[in-house]
């Protein structure tokens, strides 16, 4: 998780291999405490490793392309291909004479932004028949073909980032020193398509701000016929530079990054319609700004189109999609190919603002929009044409079209995420079974099914409506086993889980209670899945705790007046929901002793354990923090202001939001914890907050992880880290 759409929490500890779980006394009690477990959950990547992922469904449904390494202690990526209901590894990297050397910068940098933390082949990209695959290795790039074929690589003029090929397979598009260059799939004819004009310019690469609060990695897009390409400029020379060094290599030269902080400029994005052949690029002609009217009003306005969220190249042409600074008007734009003047589809407007769906707008093969709204009930409906999707259905993704036939991700109950179709013949039908989370890949009749449930994650082949297959699943076995026991609390029914010791017998004594939240925008941990947070609290559990985790405001899934009752002040509601759980739990089970609570947390979860001991130290008397955001002015445009607005204006929200300010009020055990490489939420939210404890004399504890980024990846640091804190809690309380 992270304070934005999916980042890390602590990884886990290192411990010698044990002949078994060992008893332990606590409480007086029995405890099982699962010693291999830390370890074990570091080593697998949060049990991330041998998890299929990256699946391309060839249009004809007959081959499903997908990146798995073998097995869940295994780092290093392979490329798969499966067909007729069989299994073929088409990459091994072991196999390869030459893997390259150290990767881009660039290439660090988005696989950070993506969260990827295995090696080998991470991701990779197909011509429009998933019949070549490329891909890059340490820099150098790769083809190979769904055939039976080896893989080759292809000479290039420099490190590449983001290797693509033309629909038609004949070329691949690949950027390198910020430029963008082509070259044939036979390596002749290497060419350069657009060069930067300084070193602040590069093409056909995101900006910080798209791909990190948008979800827009990708920063190029071909043309159908393979003979344009759509590309974005991306100009920082407008943004402020911060610098990440590592204090424990002073010999290291700093890092420099072009971080849009709030209130700052950002970098500024064009589009550019290239020919693939070589020749002058086109301007796209992007509107500069939305009219005052009827664009909602507000206290801080800003129409400038500083953001483009989404960018592409369907079978009608290519589009884009641009947001205001201020956040509160979306426009869809269909871009002439021939002479880059845009026209308006479609319009959306919200006074807090306009919240972007993954995949929405869809322009439909007919020429029609699939579009979001927000219906009576404040949940994100879906009308296509005429049509609109069911009352209290809640669309949470638009998954793409073959033909009209129409596939998207929605929920009924927020703790599930259900497949739904919609076909002009028979309407919106939901289309996954059992409870959990599930989304689909498509390729003609083909459906790839992943789905997340409480007995763990599968992924099988449809064809017809009728399995026909499975991926296997090769992630390791967890050596703690969740027992979630799924509550809703409060007058605001607050989605929870209770996670009690395995050995733990009701009415036999109270339990510590340790609230395990992230509760932040964009995430939800109560789902009806075995997620890896759901085994980190269950060891925290064996360890002697009653651990209760809450999705309060703020959260995803319960629509639009709930996710916006954060806005103006991101602290207040959020801890008020995991107290009012608190408390209304302990009424449920007289088993949770309120006069012993810890909470924990990372990112956004690190923010309100930390807010919740500065401001409620009666209901809070101990907090673990990591990777915590604890001043708002220090955190980027889009996803700051999205929340608080600009900070000369809203001074009084950045303030009552920011944790710096009440430093004075802390009086129980804290520690902090953060990556010094940490390039989301920079070091320096730690290191301000420590100072101004110590200046008012508050004693806490401060972690500094050497080269660590928000992403905790490296085993030697994350094996330690979940013993640390079970033992930083345990002795807070008085355990």
């Amino acid at each position: 998780m992270t304070e934005k759409q999916s980042s890390s929490a602590p990884q886990g500890a290192e411990r010698p291999d044990p002949t078994g779980p060992t008893p332990v006394r606590n409480s007086g009690e029995v405890s099982v405490a699962v010693p291999d477990f830390p370890r074990q959950f570091s080593r697998t990547h949060r049990f991330g490793l041998g998890v299929p992922r990256h699946f391309s469904v060839s249009p004809d449904g007959c081959r499903v392309l997908f990146v798995r390494s073998t097995g869940g202690e295994d780092p290093l990526g392979r490329l798969w291909l499966y067909e007729n209901g069989t299994e073929r590894m088409l990459v091994d990297p072991t196999s390869l004479q030459e893997q390259g050397g150290e990767l881009p910068a660039a290439e660090r940098t988005r696989r950070e932004r993506a969260r990827e933390t295995g090696s080998g082949v991470v991701s990779y990209t197909t011509d429009g028949e998933v019949r070549t695959a490329v891909f890059a290795l340490g820099g150098e790039l790769w083809t190979v073909g769904t055939d039976g074929g080896v893989p080759r690589r292809i000479a290039t003029a420099g490190p590449v980032v983001d290797p693509r090929p033309s629909p038609d397979g004949s070329r691949i598009a690949y950027v390198t020193g910020g430029a963008l260059r082509v070259v044939r799939i036979d390596g002749s004819d290497d060419r350069p398509l657009v060069v930067p004009e300084t070193p602040e310019v590069t093409y056909g690469l995101s900006d910080h701000a798209s791909a990190e609060s948008m979800g827009r990695s990708r920063g190029y897009w071909w043309s159908p016929d393979g003979e344009n390409l759509l590309v974005a400029r991306v100009d920082n020379s407008p943004v402020q530079r911060w610098y990440i060094s590592d204090p424990a290599d002073p010999g290291k030269a700093p890092t420099e990054i072009a971080y849009p902080r709030a209130g700052t400029a950002n970098a500024k994005v064009s589009l550019h319609l290239v020919p693939a052949g070589g020749g002058e690029p086109t301007v796209v002609l992007l509107p500069e700004s939305a009219p005052r009217e009827p664009h909602p009003a507000g206290e801080w306005t800003d129409t400038a189109f500083e953001y483009v969220p989404v960018a592409g190249w369907d079978g009608i042409g290519p589009f884009a999609q641009v947001q205001t600074r201020d956040q509160r008007t979306v426009q869809l734009l269909a871009i002439n190919a021939g002479t880059g003047a845009t026209e308006v589809l479609d319009r959306w407007h919200d006074p807090a603002w306009v919240e972007l769906v993954p995949g929405a707008p869809l322009r439909m093969p007919s020429g029609g929009l699939a579009r979001t709204f927000i219906a009576e009930d404040s949940l994100t409906g879906l009308r296509v044409g005429d049509a609109v999707s069911p009352a209290g259905v809640n669309v949470r993704e638009v998954l793409g079209a073959v033909g009209e036939r129409l596939h998207f991700l929605a929920n009924e109950d927020p703790t599930e995420v259900h497949v739904w179709r919609y076909d002009p013949r028979d309407g919106f039908t939901r289309i996954s079974r059992g409870a959990g989370v599930h989304r689909v890949h498509i390729g003609g009749d083909t459906l790839v099914s992943e789905s997340w449930t409480p007995s763990g994650q599968t992924v099988s082949v449809h064809n017809g409506g009728v399995e026909v297959g499975r991926i296997a699943v090769l992630a390791a076995e967890p050596s703690v086993t969740p027992r979630p026991e799924f509550l809703s609390l409060g007058k605001r029914e607050l989605r929870s889980q209770l996670f009690l010791p395995s050995w733990y017998e009701k009415g036999s004594g109270r339990l510590p209670v340790l609230l395990n939240p992230y509760a932040g925008a964009g995430f939800q941990m109560v789902v009806r899945t075995k997620g890896w947070w759901t085994y980190v609290s269950q060891w925290f559990a064996e360890q002697g705790f009653a651990v209760l985790v809450t999705d309060g405001r703020g959260t995803p899934g319960r629509g639009r007046e709930w996710e916006k009752a954060i806005r103006g002040d991101r602290l207040t509601p959020a801890l008020q929901d995991q107290m009012d759980a608190l408390h209304a739990a302990a009424e449920r089970f007289p088993e949770l002793d309120l006069g012993a609570v810890a909470i924990r947390g990372w990112s956004y979860g690190g923010y309100l354990a930390t807010g919740a001991v500065l401001r409620h130290p009666e209901v809070f008397h101990a907090a673990v923090a990591g990777g915590t955001p604890t001043d708002r002015r220090l955190y980027d445009t889009h996803w700051e202001e999205r929340f608080l607005g600009h900070p000369e204006v809203f001074a009084d929200p950045y303030r009552r939001s920011s944790l710096v300010p009440d430093a004075h009020r802390l009086s129980r055990p804290l520690l902090l914890v953060h990556g010094v490489a940490d390039d989301n939420v920079h070091v320096a939210h730690t290191l301000r907050l420590s100072a101004a404890l110590v200046a008012a004399g508050r004693p806490h504890s401060v972690l500094p992880l050497s080269g660590a980024t928000h992403l905790v990846t490296g085993t030697d640091q994350a094996s330690g880290l979940l013993v640390l804190e079970a033992d930083f809690l345990k002795k807070s309380l008085g355990l």
